[in-house]
């Protein structure tokens, strides 16, 4: 009885996650690679790109500290773009579209407009993981 609850409150975490914008339908084609060889599949690749965006976020951050009067906006963009494609990859729908935001200011060479748009990616990447924490909490404790 107890399994079928964690079942119902991992589906209904799952669904708020797709309803709030959070994830998109590349989440759903990694969970259809999932099987019972690899129950884990989408947990092992969410935490690598968990991993992955810590550097990519501490590039940013080291790129946007630089107290140089010339902003390597190019740099600054190769690094997003790198951190969108990790994020398409497993899903993050409200990170993607920080990301191009990001990628749009640093296309127009506002500098102000990239720093406020990085707090978001970094608030969205937050909470992402956070919420998806409690999920795969949720799917571990129904099995």
């Amino acid at each position: 009885m107890e399994g079928n609850h964690f079942q119902r409150q991992a589906a209904y975490t799952r669904k708020t996650l797709f309803d709030q914008g959070y994830l998109d339908e590349q989440f759903i084609q990694l969970e259809d690679l999932q099987d019972d060889a690899n129950p884990n599949f989408v947990e092992e690749v969410v935490k690598l790109f968990y991993t992955d965006s810590a550097r990519l976020i501490r590039n940013i951050d080291l790129a946007l500290a630089d107290n140089s009067s010339h902003f390597d906006f190019e740099k600054l963009d190769d690094i997003m773009h790198q951190f969108k494609g990790s994020s398409s990859s497993i899903g993050a729908n409200k990170i993607k579209k920080e990301c191009t935001q990001f990628q749009e200011y640093c296309n127009a060479g506002n500098l102000e407009g990239c720093i406020r748009t990085f707090q978001q990616v970094k608030q969205e990447h937050a909470t992402l993981k956070r919420k998806l924490e409690s999920y795969f909490q949720l799917t571990r404790q129904d099995r």
